[in-house]
């Protein structure tokens, strides 16, 4: 069996397209979905054994896939250089980019360090910046292409994740100038804000007051359930796709709505979905985290 795009089957077929972070989470849905539309796949990652899973799981799922994987620390500029430019020998132009490798930890402003604040910022910003700019001088000056970013719910806000909610909003903005800095070379930019979503990244927080609030995320969105990382996955192959050409500098929200509560006093009191809204979850290898699990 083998993913469920909503897509054509081989939209992507004779593109190639890098995926950050793909070794789990949304990376690894997207690197799925995009392998499964007929794309040659671009792994990068700083785990050899997660990416090398995910490209046994896509080979195996699609006879004839082509796959390959270079580890490097997103915010080393030297690492990336290396491992894109072995990637445009092997493989020629890069016509796709998802930067969506990223992290982060819960904790109050106040608590966090110096040096913690930095580090998230240099994985959630700096990287991409690091990755987007050695693509577009190695491959996409020259021959075009698509890049989608992978931001976070940060409108109004990220109460205990101040330093991720600050690099994704610098994200968004770098987004926004580059779509319109390289639009001259046939380069799109978008980013993509995922809200609340059953990923199995929920299950590596350890943070108790973290752990204790994950299940009541649906209270505060209109649709009343978090999301699926192939909900993600969809909305990024759209925005690389052919369909999206005269789409430049947005940033589509994949959240329920739960973005359009923030200001409103009442926004716990809405009346959330209680019918005919059921899911999307085309990734056949997908789990729901075990935080979300109900007794």
């Amino acid at each position: 069996m083998s993913y469920q795009s909503v897509l054509k089957d081989d939209h992507f077929k004779g593109k190639t397209i890098l995926v950050t972070g793909s070794g789990s989470g949304f990376g690894r849905c997207i690197a799925h979905e995009l392998a499964s539309l007929g794309a040659t796949i671009l792994m990068m990652g700083r785990t050899e054994e997660k990416l090398a899973t995910v490209k046994a799981e896509i080979e195996g799922d699609n006879p004839g896939a082509i796959v390959d994987y270079g580890c490097a620390d997103i915010r080393d500029a030297e690492a990336v250089d290396s491992v894109i430019d072995k990637f445009v020998a092997d493989h020629g132009q890069i016509h796709g980019l998802v930067n969506n490798a990223g992290g982060q930890f819960p904790a109050d402003l106040e608590n966090i360090s110096p040096n913690g604040f930095l580090a998230v910022v240099r994985t959630n910003l700096l990287g991409g910046f690091i990755v987007s700019k050695a693509v577009f001088l190695k491959s996409m000056k020259e021959h075009g292409g698509a890049i989608v970013n992978i931001t976070a719910d940060n409108f109004g806000g990220m109460p205990r994740m101040s330093h991720s909610g600050a690099s994704r909003a610098g994200m968004e903005n770098l987004t926004q100038t580059a779509a319109v800095e390289w639009a001259y070379a046939g380069v799109r930019l978008n980013a993509v804000a995922p809200g609340y979503l059953g990923s199995s990244g929920l299950d590596t927080y350890e943070d108790p007051e973290m752990v204790e609030c994950i299940p009541h995320f649906p209270e505060s969105v209109p649709l009343n359930r978090v999301g699926t990382e192939s909900e993600v996955s969809s909305a990024v192959c759209f925005l690389l796709s052919d369909g999206a050409s005269y789409i430049n500098g947005v940033t589509l929200k994949v959240d329920g709505g739960s973005s359009l509560c923030l200001s409103s006093p009442l926004g716990r009191k809405i009346k959330r979905a209680q019918r005919n809204n059921e899911a999307y979850n085309g990734f056949h290898r997908a789990t729901f985290p075990k935080v979300l699990q109900k007794d």
